[in-house]
Parts: C-alpha cells; sequence; structure tokens
C-alpha cells in the first residue's frame, strides 16, 4: 500500500472501497463515500490559507469540515459545545481566526465577529480536487477540566494519527463509537481510527439521553466503545447496557480502578478491555490490556529511544513523543520543559512493578498540612460491592483547614439501607487508608455530575 497523503481525505483514499462505512449521527447517516467525494461548501478554494473555527452545533457535520478542510486551511480550530461566548471570543482572537463555519441557525450568533461566516449543510455536490500544494493545517483543540478560559494547543494531523495501528480485519466490519465530544482530544483520537480504518463511526450528541444512545449504538452495530471512566459507570448502571455487545471497551481521560475494569469485563464478556493514557498536550502514551489498573514499570523504564518515552519525576508523569502537541498557540515555550518533556501534572506511585496513578498534582486536598488525592480515596470506595461511582472534595473545618467527604452513588443491586452501607464504606477506608484520608462525611446521593469532556464534575473545577 502506498503512503496515504497526510490529510483526512488521503487516508480515505487509501481505505479502499468506503461504502459500507458510515458516519452515524443522532438524526441523519451517511456513507464516508459521500464524506470523501461531496462537499456542503459552494467554494472550498476560498478557504485556502484561512484559520477557521469550526463551530457547527453537531459533531457530524463539524467531522464533514474536518474531511473537507484538512490540507487547504491555515488552521483549523475545534470549538466544542459548551464554552461560554467571552471564551469564544478569546479564541477567536488568539487563533488570529477569519473565518467561522457554523450551523445554519448559528449564523447570526457570530456575523460581525469575524470578516466570513459560513453555513455549513449536508454534502450534495461533487468535491473537486483543488489545484495547488496540500498544505499541513494546523489542528487547534481547547483543553478541558477547567473553569477558566481554555488553553488553545497545536497538533498536526501526523502527531494525532501517531498512535493509530494499522488495521487487522475483523470478523464483523467495524463500528466505532465515543461517548466523547470529537471536538476534544479523546473523541478526536476516535473518529481518527475509523478514518484511517475506513470503519462506521456513531457520533454521540450532548442532549441526547444516554438509554437512547445506548439504543442507536445497537442499531448501528457498534463494536468498539471509547470513554471515561465516569461514562462508563452510567452505562453499568443503565438498564439498557444489555442492548450492546462490544468486541472492544476502551477507557481513557481519568484513572480507571480495578472495580471498573472488573465490572466492565463481567457485563461485556468477552469483549476485550483496555484503559489509555493520553492527555490533550502529552498525546497517546500508552494502552494498557491486562486487565489490570495503573501499568508497568517497564513502560516508563524501558521507553527511552522508543517513540514514546516517559519518566517520573518528583512522582509526575513526564512524556516526550512526536506525538505531542508542539506548543500552546501564542504562549511559546510554555509546555515543554527544557529537556523537551511534557509534565503532564498527573500523579503516580510506584508499587512493586507497577506504577499506580493516585490524582492530579492540582487536585490535593490538605488536611492539617497532610496531603490527600481525592482518588485514592475514590479508588477505595469505589471498590465496595454496593458502590458504583463516588466522588471524594474537601469540606472546610476551622481547626486543620479541611477535611475529606465523600458522595457516593450505588449501583443497582444497592440496598436501600444508606447508613449501612456509608458505615461499611467508612470502616473500609479506614482499613485501607491513613487516618486523615478516611471521609469525615460520606452522603449517598441519586447521581454525580459529569462534565461535557467526560469527566467526574469536581468542585475545584
Amino acid at each position: 500500500m502506498n503512503t496515504p497523503e497526510i490529510t483526512l481525505r488521503g487516508f480515505l483514499a487509501q481505505a479502499g472501497d468506503l461504502s459500507a462505512g458510515m458516519l452515524h449521527g443522532p438524526k441523519r447517516s451517511l456513507s464516508l463515500d459521500v464524506a470523501a467525494h461531496c462537499t456542503g461548501f459552494k467554494n472550498r478554494e476560498d478557504f485556502r490559507g484561512r484559520s477557521i473555527l469550526i463551530a457547527t452545533e453537531g459533531q457530524l457535520a463539524a467531522a464533514l469540515v474536518l474531511i473537507e478542510l484538512d490540507g487547504i486551511a491555515r488552521r483549523m480550530v475545534l470549538c466544542p459545545p459548551g464554552l461560554a461566548d467571552e471564551h469564544l471570543r478569546g479564541i477567536v482572537g488568539q487563533a488570529e481566526v477569519d473565518t467561522i463555519v457554523s450551523g445554519e441557525a448559528d449564523v447570526a450568533r457570530y456575523s460581525g465577529s469575524v470578516p466570513h461566516v459560513v453555513s455549513y449543510l449536508e454534502p450534495s455536490g461533487p468535491m473537486s480536487p483543488i489545484p495547488g500544494a496540500v498544505r499541513e493545517t494546523e489542528w487547534i483543540l481547547t483543553t478541558s477540566g477547567t473553569t477558566g478560559a481554555p488553553k488553545l494547543v497545536v497538533h498536526t494531523l501526523r502527531g494525532l494519527v501517531g498512535a493509530i495501528a494499522p488495521i487487522v480485519p475483523a470478523a464483523r466490519p467495524t463500528a466505532w463509537a465515543t461517548f466523547y465530544d470529537i471536538r476534544r482530544y479523546g473523541g478526536l483520537q476516535i473518529f481518527l481510527r475509523a478514518i484511517v480504518g475506513g470503519s462506521s463511526m456513531i457520533l454521540s450528541h450532548a442532549d441526547e439521553p444516554l438509554d437512547q444512545h445506548l439504543r442507536r449504538l445497537a442499531r448501528c452495530g457498534v463494536t468498539h466503545i471509547s470513554g471515561t471512566p465516569s461514562h462508563w459507570r452510567r452505562v453499568l448502571m443503565s438498564p439498557k447496557r444489555d442492548l450492546i455487545a462490544p468486541d472492544y471497551v476502551r477507557l481513557s481521560g481519568e484513572i480507571a480502578d480495578q472495580a471498573v475494569l472488573d465490572a466492565l469485563k463481567k457485563a461485556f464478556a468477552p469483549a476485550s478491555v483496555s484503559h489509555a493514557y493520553a492527555s490533550t498536550e502529552a498525546g497517546v502514551a500508552f494502552n494498557v490490556t491486562d486487565g489490570l489498573e495503573g501499568f508497568p514499570v517497564n513502560l516508563v523504564s524501558q521507553s527511552r529511544g522508543r517513540d514514546v518515552e516517559m519518566k517520573v519525576v518528583d512522582d509526575s508523569l513526564c512524556i516526550r513523543s512526536a506525538r505531542m502537541a508542539s506548543g500552546y498557540l501564542g504562549v511559546p515555550d510554555r509546555l515543554h520543559e527544557p529537556d523537551g518533556f511534557v509534565d503532564t501534572g498527573d500523579m503516580v506511585e510506584q508499587r512493586g512493578e507497577r506504577y499506580y496513578f493516585i490524582g492530579r498534582r492540582g487536585g490535593i486536598i490538605n488536611v492539617g498540612g497532610l496531603k490527600v488525592h481525592p482518588e485514592e480515596v475514590e479508588r477505595i470506595i469505589n471498590a465496595h460491592p454496593l458502590v458504583r461511582m463516588s466522588r471524594v472534595s474537601a469540606r472546610k473545618n476551622p481547626i486543620t483547614g479541611a477535611l475529606v467527604q465523600a458522595e457516593i452513588v450505588l449501583n443497582s443491586g444497592g440496598r436501600n439501607v444508606d447508613d449501612a452501607i456509608a458505615d461499611e464504606v467508612s470502616a473500609l477506608c479506614r482499613a485501607e487508608l491513613a487516618p486523615h484520608k478516611v471521609p469525615a462525611r460520606i452522603k449517598i446521593v441519586d447521581h454525580l455530575a459529569v462534565t461535557s469532556g467526560g469527566k467526574l464534575a469536581r468542585p475545584n473545577g
């Protein structure tokens, strides 16, 4: 096979018969063949060399715009849903956006903010070749998990697809899905896997109820699904989870503890269950397939000279590879350390021949000068057989400054005796944790909020 042109259309051209591969949105679907050969623009030449903000409402339209304009635009800024207007204005200025592509209903919202506002419609006319050299388009992604203005992370398609292995023919056609939005790094990785392999892709929608989404996944024949552990915990609590029977289940974006890995292996046997480590800045680092939480020490100790190099500095995981971002747009030299590594801020602890993630550097609870990572307490709580998910946070205290508190969601088999379960969880924590890490208060709740990026919503953002 020839080396494909490093554009989305180049990969589609190498994928062979595209008629079977589909892009499924909540309301309509179309084949990859249509996506590769038809256009929703009057003249794609108009976008040559421009800095474009892709602000369509739905993911299907965003996917089609990416396919059409990659290799033509100078820069494509992927606008995830839910951005505040002031953050959107900041992105337009920082990325020197001169064109916004939106849905027909949103044209008025953006008119006057940039010289060109274009409405994207479903592809209809043939996509004519554009003469001239193909350019390497900058792909700009926003950071997530912060309450402030997002940073703009600069990638190239070459780096974004660097972790995607050649597709191995499967017993049944591959249909990818992700609970992420494809305008965020985790979702974009799954979309690119589908495009590179000429596979189907089932796109989510923020307003689609989970049970309805699971029915649609089943109807479209999903085989491979990716999401955060929080996404998957919600699936495990859904009465519609038995509608899907994936071959492959993937977790990323949050710490995957043993409880959720075991629950997924049981719920979706004989599916392969893995958890990957990636970040918007550092790219994809590794994928763990042995069914255990954490990752082997040798992934770090033997990484020198490999595609992805890793080291642990002051308990923080640092990564260097060709897959990572080149920097933050408009903020030179702030992403990489002097030796070229990215400090991820994700803290790890070595126990024997394995590293375990214990939390984020910025998420520590200070209890009288002693540090507590919320995630390490949640790991213990989630191991209780009647707990499906938990959230640990700080509670102000006049003596210690803060105490640990926990909110717990029970699984469908949970007993209707909240006090007894709270006592059991407290006893479990006392047996496994230092005294200052044991929650002083445990509350049973019906649900826990998840951010638009699929992560557990925490009080500190």
